[in-house]
């Protein structure tokens, strides 16, 4: 078995992909690396051009998906295709340099079951840092992740993690989230960040707020408990308001009760109620589409 596969998702990477995949099987050749590169419906020639990449190279495997899954369905694929010892997982737009997986190993060998990345200095836009720090904040919350923990897409897993994790064949994968309900032996190396080599980030808020649902709702049951533990409340301070206004409404009868302050309580009471029966249509719709069997990825090619 080799030591190390390297899984690279694949979206509008035409301009690095060519000189990423050269670097990391110079770089990393004392572990005999494999790359799997997965193309998640990129718009540009990726496919093109991680074609030729895997007919002029035996190390390296590429898998096209016949449309746009989303990175984490992307990477679950390559998982599935990866055969090495670790698995590196790494993006394709060389802000993380393929040299810096040589220390996620040397820490790996230690016998951690998965090694995240922390960054000195994140070279990422404001946009994205603030993003970032949101998330790992509500996974601290929802997925109880350590909260030292950074969830780092630049990560190494062993073989027996991501034989663990590729056993979900649901629509919705989390990655972060399968790894922490199957683990708790984590380990963190610290490593360099370089600026994107081309064009500009794919994230955006609304793949933010994507990223974000899939956590709540695939990995917790924890929104439902809130919105049950803000229902209970908004009934005891119900009741005790009905009781502080009924006895003060004895010692002040001629009082006119407003007009305002009734129309505020029951857009308050139906927003409450509307975002709960929101919330609860979503894990509905997940679930449909779970047992309506939704495929989590589509392969259109394989090479070799």
């Amino acid at each position: 078995m080799r030591k190390l596969s390297v899984v690279i998702p694949v979206y509008n990477g035409a301009a690095t992909i060519g000189r990423l995949v050269e670097t990391v099987l110079r770089e990393l050749s004392a572990h005999d690396p494999e790359v799997v590169l997965v193309n998640d419906g990129s718009r540009d020639n990726s496919e093109e051009v991680c074609t030729q990449l895997a007919l002029s190279h035996p190390s390296v495997k590429f898998i096209s998906l016949r449309r746009n899954f989303g990175e984490h369905n992307a990477v679950m694929c390559g998982l599935n295709h990866a055969d090495a010892e670790f698995i590196a997982i790494i993006d394709d737009d060389f802000q993380n340099p393929p040299s810096e997986i040589e220390k996620l190993l040397r820490e790996a060998d230690k016998g951690y079951d998965v090694v995240y990345s922390r960054y000195r200095v994140k070279q990422h836009n404001w946009f994205r840092n603030w993003g970032s720090r949101a998330h790992n904040w509500l996974a601290t919350i929802i997925l109880d992740k350590p909260r030292d923990l950074y969830l780092s897409s630049f990560r190494v897993m062993s073989r027996e993690l991501v034989q663990e994790v590729i056993k979900y064949r649901g629509p919705f994968p989390y990655i972060d989230g399968l790894i922490l309900r199957v683990t708790d032996n984590i380990g963190t190396c610290l490593v360099e960040h370089q600026p994107r080599a081309e064009g500009r980030s794919n994230y955006t808020l609304g793949k933010l707020v994507s990223l974000s649902l899939n956590m709540f709702l695939n990995f917790s049951v924890r929104p439902l408990r809130f919105f049950t533990a803000v229902g209970f409340a908004l009934f005891v301070l119900g009741v005790v308001l009905s009781i502080y206004y009924f006895i003060w409404k004895i010692f002040n009868p001629d009082y006119a009760v407003g007009w305002a302050s009734l129309m505020i309580a029951t857009l308050t009471l139906s927003g409450v109620q509307l975002l709960f029966l929101g919330l609860i249509g979503e894990y509905l719709g997940k679930n449909y589409l779970d047992r309506n069997g939704s495929p989590q990825y589509v392969i259109k090619k394989t090479v070799p």
